[in-house]
């Protein structure tokens, strides 16, 4: 048995969009700034994630750029052709649960405003 999963926390570089398919599945695809450290310098890796149905859906309610998350998942890789036919591979990580990882406070700032406070 092979095992594939990827655990990762960051924040966000941008506000997440939901998108429908042509089946009207929600999907949306966004990336996460992952520090790392190199020696003595800070370095970040900028990862790519993609999150469907109900999971979509709550990513683009709830999290916005700058917010820390978590994401648990598996990485994916496909090839698809670009506009001048070049072949090309792009890896990321199909989010199979998503986290706050940001202070309570921020979590608790985010349910007043959708509750209208």
């Amino acid at each position: 048995k092979m095992l594939n999963k990827a655990i990762l926390m960051g924040r966000l570089t941008a506000d997440p969009e939901l998108r429908h398919t042509q089946n009207n599945i929600s999907v949306t695809s966004f990336t996460l700034a992952v520090d790392r450290t190199f020696g003595q310098d800070q370095q970040a890796d900028f990862i790519d994630i993609v999150a469907w149905r109900n999971t979509a859906e709550l990513v683009c309610k709830w999290f916005c750029k700058g917010m820390q998350m978590a994401v648990c998942g598996r990485i994916q890789t496909r090839t698809w052709e670009d506009k001048q036919g070049n072949k090309r591979k792009s890896v990321e990580v199909v989010a199979n649960e998503v986290y706050f990882a940001d202070r309570k406070k921020g979590l608790e700032d985010s349910l007043r405003e959708e509750d209208g406070e």
